[in-house]
């Protein structure tokens, strides 16, 4: 069957493959053992479950369980082949020419112990190392390619932000807010799946959370949690009925192709506070000073510390990026195929800043009982600095609701 037009180019995956082809020569591995999903697609161009298998040195061997037609189609490697296990691998790679690697790598952060086990029996010669840190680095610079995609998905989250004006009304719930952004987010394109690397991280499609139930932390590596629907979830929008003179977060990712754009924005119906105005003014004016100073070769660890200096200048040490001894030690992070990718604005970090990475820098401030206000764009790395990729207004967004119910925008 033909490939479809959508598929990964074959020059964007022979880029990729080499780069960790190099990687492998460098770290001493004869040959890595791609499985974890995302990977898998990065490096293949399809999701289908299977294995990829990238040696040191030729051409890379992708082998499918579920769906090999389909698998066929998506990807535009050149091997490809069905196969009814994990244990018949070793006999495959062999007919290619490939012995049991002396040094495999493979993807040690997320591989489960049970199957990191089996592994091991199959290729009882091989010394398995973690080859994970690799990925995610090559992963960190994008291509011309990828950065085209996220574009593509930052002028979505642009359209979803202009939406909500059209929804906000007073006495709403956030769920059924949320439910109809999500679902014009859907009918946009969205895949529906947010992925993150992280173990025990899930995300659907993002925070929509207003007033104090906003400032409900959550376990979510994030500085918002809100109360969600229920316990089993513990996150996102619930049932708090909106109302006026509030901050409203929607803080969305838009996915679309398999790209991320990180987007949070504020609304409100009326004014808010001069309190919370005058603060989500002060993040808006840290986000602008990064923008300068975020370039090639500038270590994350010190531009997450010039955020935390600023903030405390302005004012508002105490509830930067959360409050309390579990707020959260970032103020932004790597996006793309994931959205918690190399590289952290985290303390300490020493990874620089590259040309081509991409980022979702997210300065905001939380007031327990009130509620947040800040704001989040995704941008990319440039020499001349942060270049942002979403456009929509990054101000407060005021929502005027007239005496006959009718909204007036300011």
């Amino acid at each position: 069957m033909a490939k479809s037009n959508g598929n990964v180019p074959a020059n964007e995956l022979a880029a990729r493959i080499d780069k960790l082809q190099q990687a492998m020569l460098a770290q001493g591995m004869d040959g890595a053992l791609i499985v974890q999903k995302t990977d898998l697609f990065y490096f293949s161009g399809t999701s289908q479950q299977g294995w990829l298998y990238v040696p040191a040195a030729g051409k890379p061997v992708l082998m499918i369980f579920k769906e090999y037609e389909r698998a066929l189609q998506e990807s535009t490697l050149d091997e490809i082949v069905s196969l009814a296990g994990y244990k018949k691998i070793p006999e495959i790679l062999a007919g290619y020419g490939y012995p049991q690697p002396s040094v495999l790598g493979m993807e040690l952060d997320v591989l489960p112990v049970n199957l990191y086990f089996q592994y091991l029996k199959i290729f009882d010669t091989s010394r398995i190392v973690d080859i994970s840190n690799d990925i995610r680095l090559i992963r960190a610079v994008k291509s011309d390619f990828e950065i085209g995609k996220m574009r593509a998905a930052a002028a979505l989250s642009d359209k979803v932000a202009a939406r909500v004006p059209e929804l906000l009304v007073a006495g709403k719930t956030e769920v059924a807010l949320a439910g109809e952004l999500e679902g014009y987010a859907r009918s946009l394109g969205h895949q529906g799946i947010v992925r993150m690397r992280l173990w025990g991280s899930e995300l659907f499609y993002g925070h929509l959370l207003s007033g104090d139930a906003a400032a409900v932390p959550s376990y979510l590596a994030s500085p918002t949690g809100g109360t969600g629907v229920s316990g089993v979830v513990g996150q996102g929008a619930g049932f708090k009925k909106i109302a006026a003179n509030e901050p409203v977060l929607v803080d969305y990712v838009f996915a679309l192709d398999g790209y991320l754009s990180d987007h949070a924005r504020i609304f409100s119906i009326g004014p808010v506070s001069d309190k919370l105005q005058a603060a989500h003014e002060a993040m808006l004016a840290i986000q602008e000073q990064i923008k300068e100073t975020a370039r090639p070769g500038v270590a994350t660890g010190e531009i997450y510390d010039l955020m935390v200096e600023l903030a405390e200048k302005q004012g508002y040490s105490e509830n930067f990026m959360g409050v309390g001894d579990r707020r959260i030690r970032f103020t932004g992070h790597g996006v793309g195929l994931e959205l918690d990718e190399y590289p952290f604005l985290a303390k300490g970090q020493q990874l620089k800043l590259e040309a081509g990475m991409t980022i979702a820098l997210e300065p905001k401030t939380i007031f327990p009982g009130k509620g947040v206000v800040g704001i989040e764009n995704t941008h990319l790395v440039t020499d001349r600095g942060l270049e942002p990729l979403t456009r929509f207004p990054d101000g407060i967004t005021i929502v005027q609701e007239a005496a006959n119910g009718e909204r007036n925008d300011r």
